[in-house]
């Protein structure tokens, strides 16, 4: 059975982790320039980790978490005691937003009440999105739930994990340039065409420029160093990868959000480079 996440997350590996693990690289360090939810880390056995990922609330939620578990816990619990209605999570969305441009600002404890902010809004909005406007706010709407899950247990089992781990607010370009020659590389970026389209996971978005980008770093990475290389992706950059020449494994992957109403089962590709010592 595959061990939950403490984020509610769209397009979360856990569903898959099954089918993803034996095509994952079999090194001592894993690299994941796109971290997520944290699902493959929370699911595999790597001596040590390389987290990245380019939201920074995401970011210093993990690292709160990592440097003050209990302390997390305690704040955080406050902000699910009795505030599961609409009126309290469009405070708390609103006085998120405000307190993220005023952190500069404002000395600790803000980026601890920060992290519980998101976490609040995490559990509590709608599918579990991590949507942003242009401006930077965080704009997805109320979930309307009955009861919130409090995932104690797994923020103390990812506060255990995370140990083993580095865990750094990058580009994934920026985090490529830390992989090392015994390293293996996982990417999940948003999805070609995005199969969850109208959620805009940071203002920057990503292009299908930025999918080629990718796609072409990792092949030369693959090249020049012999990283082994895994990347999930939709069925849309089946012929981007397989074009580099990674093999494609086509897998069904079950859908959590869909614009339609839709929900059954979409194919989804899990791209592989050998490596190469």
């Amino acid at each position: 059975m595959a061990n939950k996440t403490i984020l509610k997350w769209a397009g979360s590996k856990v569903r898959i982790i099954e089918k993803l693990r034996p095509h994952l690289p079999k090194t001592k360090r894993l690299v994941e320039p796109f971290a997520g939810s944290c699902a493959v880390m929370m699911n595999t056995d790597y001596e040590q980790y390389l987290i990245a990922d380019v939201n920074s609330d995401l970011i210093n939620l993990y690292i709160q978490i990592v440097e003050s578990p209990q302390l997390f816990i305690a704040d955080a619990k406050e902000s699910f005691d009795g505030n599961n209605n609409e009126w309290s999570y469009y405070y708390s969305r609103n006085m998120f937003n405000i307190l993220k441009f005023a952190l500069p600002y404002i000395e600790k404890p803000a980026p601890l009440e920060l992290a519980s902010l998101f976490f609040y809004l995490n559990r509590h909005c709608y599918n579990g999105l991590c949507r942003y406007n242009s401006k930077g706010d965080f704009n997805v709407p109320f979930g309307k739930y009955k009861k919130p899950y409090f995932p104690e247990r797994e923020i103390i089992a990812f506060g255990k994990k995370a140990t083993n781990a580095v865990i750094a607010k990058l580009e994934w370009q920026d985090t490529l340039s830390l992989v090392e020659g015994n390293d293996g590389i996982y990417c999940d970026p948003p999805y070609m065409g995005g199969r969850d389209s109208f959620t805009q996971y940071h203002t920057a978005g990503f292009t299908n420029a930025d999918h080629e980008a990718l796609a072409i770093a990792l092949k030369d990475i693959n090249d020049s160093q012999g990283n082994p290389i895994t990347v999930s992706n939709s069925v849309l950059a089946k012929s981007l990868y397989a074009d580099l020449g990674f093999t494609i494994h086509e897998i069904e992957a079950p859908r959590t959000i869909a614009a339609n109403g839709n929900r059954k089962a979409a194919k989804e590709i899990i791209a592989v480079l050998e490596g190469v010592k």
